[in-house]
């Protein structure tokens, strides 16, 4: 085996590692398992929510505001895709019954998160216009 290829096997690891750490995270978020779910994080990890303005810095405080979140939550992942640092989630957030579509970003250093930002879409009907080109999808 040769360096190229030891490098390309790691990496396969890394990434399996990574997947399940995710896989772990999004089914304790949405078991409201609190520990499980932010074991993923470094204890500097920074969370962004862009829509809102609002930046929460250290595992404990994304912890905190999480867990003292009133609403009902439900998680559905739609799909991840990702390798090495960088992983996308694109899941629909249910709270108190109203689906919000929600992308994940996440930013690994080394097996834990250092930077998650998460952006925020309600649903919207689809205009008649457009019927004639599209197909609807299954949410």
């Amino acid at each position: 085996m040769n360096d190229q290829d030891g490098k390309a096997q790691y990496s396969g690891v890394r990434d399996q590692r990574t997947r399940a750490a995710l896989d772990e995270h999004w089914a304790a978020s949405d078991a409201n398992d609190f520990e499980t779910e932010h074991l993923i994080y470094h204890e500097d990890a920074v969370l962004e929510y862009p829509q809102s303005g609002e930046q929460t810095r250290g595992r404990r405080n994304i912890q905190g505001q999480r867990a003292s979140q009133p609403s009902k939550k439900r998680f559905t992942i739609r799909r991840i895709i990702g390798s090495g640092d960088l992983w996308v989630t694109e899941l629909v957030l249910t709270y108190d019954a109203k689906p919000s579509c929600t992308v994940s970003i996440m930013e690994f250093r080394g097996d834990k998160v250092a930077r998650e930002t998460q952006y925020f879409a309600d649903p919207f009907p689809a205009p008649a216009f457009r019927a004639q080109w599209v197909e609807r999808m299954v949410t």
